[in-house]
């Protein structure tokens, strides 16, 4: 992937400076890390809860396929989305998504896949896939419903994880464990239910039949379960899984370690 042809390298966030500026009485958003603005909606969000979308090098007839960028590490110019998978298809079909991403790259002769939103969740499920191999490797994973109960209990687990076909009573039983640990008993918070089953999570995880996983309350565990939850919340919101039956309240991550890492 790089800048179309005639297309100057600019940053990203150039439409977000332009965004701010573009009228009077205008709040500026709070600073919570780089923003970016959404082709689509015009919204300035994190761009850690957005979708970047790159284009390819051009191909024999000049054109330039775009594709989802979600590390956000191909270079050039950038376009950002931040609406639902439903949504986008919606924008493809009445070609909203075509005139916003023309105005975005300017100039370049642009090939929009039909199957782009399918590509930008296997993207999304990938990186998250990833992101639990690697926290996995460095050791911030706890795993085994006991072992994850005890730590749980002692108000070590920043951030309880369910398989999508995890049962019932399993899931309430870890539930309860990590409420107790965090001292929020009643308030019927939950652990995030993943939206991979227990063979994809095996799978990503290099162990056999994983249901459940914790990511440690300390240090660099809970910096683990920071990326996690975003991650998962992403993905959530692109295919808008997300309901009030299931993550709600559970993606927030333990507050006497956000306290630990603040102070």
């Amino acid at each position: 992937m790089r800048t179309p042809p005639n297309e100057r390298l600019t940053s990203d966030i150039a439409d977000v400076a332009e965004a701010r500026d573009s009228g009077p009485g205008k709040p500026c958003p709070k600073e919570t890390g780089p923003e970016r603005k959404c082709i689509m909606s015009g919204d300035i969000a994190s761009r850690d809860t957005l979708v970047r979308l790159a284009v390819s090098p051009p191909l024999g007839d000049g054109s330039c396929d775009v594709l989802p960028d979600p590390l956000a590490k191909a270079p050039g110019r950038g376009a950002w989305i931040g609406v639902s998978r439903p949504q986008l298809e919606k924008a493809i079909a009445k070609g909203q998504l075509k005139g916003a991403l023309a105005r975005a790259f300017k100039g370049a002769r642009l090939n929009i896949p039909d199957d782009l939103p399918g590509q930008i969740e296997a993207a999304l499920s990938r990186v998250l896939r990833d992101r639990l191999g690697i926290e996995m490797r460095s050791g911030q994973v706890i795993l085994g419903s006991d072992r994850i109960a005890e730590q749980a209990r002692r108000g070590a687990v920043a951030l309880l994880l369910h398989a999508s076909d995890a049962s019932e009573d399993g899931r309430k039983k870890l539930d309860q464990a990590w409420r107790v640990g965090r001292e929020r008993e009643g308030s019927g918070e939950r652990g995030l239910t993943l939206p991979l089953d227990r063979a994809a999570l095996s799978v990503a995880l290099g162990r056999d039949n994983v249901v459940h996983l914790g990511i440690g309350g300390h240090g660099s565990s809970h910096k683990a379960a920071q990326r996690i939850a975003a991650l998962v919340g992403r993905l959530e919101h692109y295919t808008a899984a997300a309901g009030p039956h299931e993550n709600s309240g559970g993606a927030q991550i333990a507050p006497a370690m956000d306290n630990e890492l603040n102070a």
